[in-house]
């Protein structure tokens, strides 16, 4: 199997799959910085309560590209727990996603807003195990 730059990698808009106690999958855009996964919850959602019985998390980030038959992945097991916001590192995330701020569909902006907002940070217990599985 080739390698490929995780830190890249990650840097791309891409979607990751976090699985939680219970057990659930949830799609999640993500931040990868300082070595963790960064993704906003708020009370829309039964993460936090999740998190909080079982902070144990498997996630996974990965694409397939049929025409080309590139396939990578990006997967780890960590402990995640939500933490207060940090409005700007909330900003960068979906700037990733949605461009420039002042582009983004009022809702995106109003939860930022939202007091219930937080951030879970999601650090894994060793490095992400990174896989070409290309053909």
């Amino acid at each position: 199997m080739s390698s490929f730059d995780v830190h890249d990698f990650l840097s791309r808009p891409l979607v990751a799959r976090v699985a939680t106690a219970g057990p659930t999958v949830r799609p999640v855009w993500f931040l990868w910085e300082e070595n963790a996964f960064w993704w906003l919850t708020g009370a829309y959602a039964r993460l936090e309560r999740r998190l909080a019985e079982d902070p144990t998390v498997a996630l996974v980030v990965d694409t397939c590209d049929l025409a080309t038959g590139q396939v990578l992945s990006v997967t780890c097991r960590g402990t995640a727990e939500v933490v207060a916001l940090d409005r700007s590192r909330a900003v960068r995330k979906l700037t990733r996603y949605l461009g420039p701020e002042e582009t983004w569909p009022a809702r995106f902006t109003a939860s930022l807003d939202d007091p219930a907002a937080r951030l879970v940070r999601c650090v894994p217990e060793r490095p992400p195990v990174v896989r070409d599985l290309s053909w």
